[in-house]
């Protein structure tokens, strides 16, 4: 079923010299920074039931804490922080209730555009970790005030983290960009995802190169639903995962 997901790779790539270890998981990375886990707010978890299940697909995958981000976005999902954490409060009810020990924190993914410099000036941001707040903009070209809310950002005292800089397909043609917005402050986070295929063979070879240019500081699920998870677990048991061995992500360092 997930063949396709995963494109061949030339003998010369060093990650195949590396071999998937038995009963490999994700435990090593500790924490997910990025999934849409809150029950009916966005296009991920429609139900309590969605989160919970998705919930357990990831504890069996061996992540030890969550952070969930769901899409802010004023023209398809108009969250505030006041939706976000009542939702939040849901699933951890829910959680408590079946007796579920996964530590669960919300924080949000900003989409970059008028609204969010409105938000960015007139109250305070949900974090993924401390100051660091992720964002994201038009997989099909850059918005004009992007490097002014980065730079807006930094100056109100936030640490811009760009969700799968590998999807962005108008940085495809300049990977100098990248570097660029690595030397301005802004970590980059990788969706997992993209490494399998999943998304199109272009962004899997782009990921892979800012992987190996050392470029990422988090890897992400960006989960939605069910499948998303299964492919996730499906990684674990082909070469492709041996590229995430030893890169020096800070998922680890988040939530303790």
């Amino acid at each position: 079923m997930f063949s396709r997901l995963f494109n061949r790779r030339k003998k010369e790539d060093p990650a195949y010299d590396l071999a998937v270890p038995e009963n490999a998981d994700w435990s090593f990375l500790g924490t997910d920074m990025h999934s849409h886990f809150l029950p009916g707010i966005d296009d991920g978890a429609k139900t309590i039931e969605d989160s919970i299940a998705l919930l357990r697909a990831m504890m069996d995958m061996g992540y030890k804490n969550i952070i969930t981000t769901p899409h802010v976005m004023i023209d398809f999902h108009p969250n505030t922080t006041q939706t976000i954490l009542a939702a939040l409060d849901k699933v951890k009810a829910a959680l408590l209730e079946q007796n579920i020990d996964l530590p669960i924190k919300a924080a949000a993914e900003y989409y970059i555009d008028e609204h969010f410099m409105h938000l960015l000036e007139t109250e305070p941001l949900l974090t993924v970790n401390k100051n660091e707040v992720l964002v994201e903009f038009s997989m099909m070209y850059e918005p004009p005030m992007l490097n002014q809310a980065f730079f807006s950002m930094q100056k109100a005292g936030y640490r811009p983290i760009l969700a799968h800089p590998e999807r962005y397909l108008s940085m495809h043609k300049n990977l100098d960009r990248y570097s660029d917005m690595k030397d301005r402050g802004c970590l980059l986070q990788l969706n997992m995802l993209s490494i399998t295929g999943y998304y199109g063979g272009n962004i899997k070879s782009v990921a892979e190169q800012l992987l190996n240019k050392g470029l990422y500081a988090y890897c992400g699920s960006d989960a939605h639903h069910e499948k998303h998870t299964s492919v996730l677990k499906a990684m674990t048991r082909h070469k492709d995962y041996s590229k995430f061995l030893g890169y020096p992500f800070l998922n680890s360092k988040l939530l303790g």
